[in-house]
Formats: C-alpha cells, structure tokens, sequence
C-alpha cells in the first residue's frame, strides 16, 4: 500500500513538473514572437508599458479584459496617428506592464493610474477611449478625475453589472492568491489553448478572427501566467466599482459617447448601450453591425467615431 501511494506521488509530481514544463515553455515562446513595443515609465504600483506615436491633439486608450495594446495597434492606431499623439497603454499586469501583487485590480484604481501616467507625459487632456472593461476605467477616470479628459470615446464598453455569467470569462472566477498561483501555472494555459477556438468564437463572433490576431493583434502574451492572474484579478474586481459607477452616471462633466457592435457576444448593446442611454440621454450611443473586437474588426468605423466624438467635444455639446 505504502509503494502504492509513493508511486502515485511519482506520478502527480511528474505530471505537475510536466504541466510546468509546458506554461513555461509558452510563456517563453510568446514573450519571444513579441517583444515590447514601446517604453516603459514607473508608476505607483506598476512599470507601465506604453506606445506613443503621431503629433497633434492627444489620445489615450485603454484596452479590455485580458487584451493589450495589440488591440488597438493592430488595425486602429494606424488610422489616428496622421494628426493626434495616439498613447496605447498595456493596462497594469498585462502585455508588457507589471502590477505589484499587492496592488488593487478594480477599475477605480486603474482609472488612477491613467490618470498618473496623464500627468507624467504632461498630457493636455486627452480624449480617453476605453474598449470593453476599458470603457468602465475610462468612465471612472471621468467620474474621478474630469479635469485630466476633454471627453470619452468608448467602444463596446462595460457600464453596468452584466445581465448573467459571461461563458468565455468561467475560467477566471478563482479566489484564493495560492490557488490562483498554482492553476496558473498548471491547467490555465493548457485549457486556454484549447478552448481557444470556442473563447475566440465568443469575443469576435459573428465577425472572424483575423489571421494575424495571435503575433500582430498580441493574444499570445495571454498565454502567460502573470497575464492569466491578472486578468482573474481584473474579472473578479471589476465589478466592485460599478454599482458606484451607476450613481455617478447624471454627474459626469465631460461628453461621453458609446459605439456598440449589435451582436456583441459579451456586452450585450441593449443593456450597456441603449438601456444606459435611455436612463442618461445626455451620453451619446451609436450601433452599428458588429461583434465585440470592434478596434479590431472595425477600425474604420472606430476611427470616424472618435473623430466625430472630438467635433461633438468641439462644438460643446455632450452627445
């Protein structure tokens, strides 16, 4: 009996070691198929990546759930940077940017750290656009900090508590820093590799994938451990902020505009579009065809509405 349970212990350690094996393995194939882009700056709580490219008026943009900077600059940086200052950030803990451990993960307090970096680069109150749960960061910077933004143009963006669990994000609801540690290293990467195809499904359905997503768009530095926590941190915070977010809504001091794709698969356009607007006409809301990767899928119409949005910001008016 005794021989038994040794080599059963073999086997589980071997297997374990193996796992192991494996997520270091893709972690270190991904961090070589993509190198950082742009620079670096040291914030509280995190050393920030960043890109920043083109001249005129400023733009910051902030990425979603589990994404980086990749899902701007893979099609829609290109459209700006001909006449703005267009900064792409890898939100603290993913892509290229580091997050303390101890460091808060809810959107209030990423909101703090755009607006420190904001001041760091001397920014004359950019135009924030916020993608997915983004677009919830860029609105609580607005609600937290109004005099760091002339206004908001947000894509698909994350206004209010989901209407129910959202499939692609099941995975990440681990509580516990040592449980979260371990399937990190262990199961999270081999079950994201093949649940790809489904998760993918899900995030661009009804448009496709473009081929280029894994290496231009970024995706594989997801496959990372310290990306995989953190964006469990970020899934399981991100709700802390917006019942606070809802009363703060009639407040806001700078315009706000919304572009929703109408068969998102993860933000549904009825509930954090038109529902929202209907409570608060004074925000503005565009839907145009389209799923949830709408930086991505469609960058063309992303980038007639941010333009759009600075003439609404430029004639005064909030929508």
């Amino acid at each position: 009996m005794i021989q038994f349970l040794f080599a059963l212990l073999v086997i589980v350690l071997l297997l374990m070691a193996g796992l192991a094996w494996f997520t270091w393995n893709t972690k270190r194939g991904a961090e070589l198929a993509i190198p950082p882009r742009g620079r670096f700056i040291d914030l509280p709580g995190t050393r920030l990546h960043y890109t920043d490219e083109g001249s005129g008026p400023a733009i910051v943009m902030i990425h979603g759930l589990g994404g980086q900077m990749g899902n701007f600059n893979m099609a829609l940086t290109p459209l700006l940077t001909g006449d703005h200052r267009v900064i792409v950030i890898d939100r603290p803990g993913m892509g290229w940017s580091s997050r303390d451990e101890d460091a808060a993960a809810n959107p209030r307090a990423q909101a703090d750290t755009v607006a420190a970096l904001i001041d760091a680069l001397g920014l004359e109150r950019p135009l924030i656009v916020g993608h997915s749960l983004g677009g919830a960061i860029a609105l609580c910077l607005a609600m937290d900090h109004p005099a760091r933004t002339r206004g908001l143009a947000l894509l698909a963006p994350l206004t209010q508590p989901p209407s129910g669990a959202i499939d692609a994000f099941a995975g990440l609801n681990i509580k516990g820093r040592a449980k979260l540690f371990a399937m990190s290293w262990l199961l999270a990467i081999p079950m994201a590799i093949r649940t790809a195809p489904q998760v993918l499904d899900q995030v661009f359905g009804p448009e496709k994938v473009p081929d280029n997503y894994a290496i231009q768009g970024g995706a594989l530095l997801g496959l990372r451990p310290a990306s995989f926590r953190s964006t469990s941190r970020d899934y399981l915070a991100s709700g802390r902020d917006l019942r606070w977010m809802a009363g703060q809504y009639d407040s806001l001091k700078v315009p706000v505009r919304i572009l929703f794709g109408a068969e998102d698969r993860i933000l549904e356009a009825e509930l954090h579009g038109r529902a929202l607007v209907a409570d608060h006409p004074h925000i503005g809301l565009e839907v145009i065809e389209g799923g949830h990767m709408l930086p991505i899928t469609q960058a063309a119409a992303c980038a007639r509405f941010i333009r759009e949005t600075e003439g609404v910001i430029a004639a005064g008016g909030r929508s």
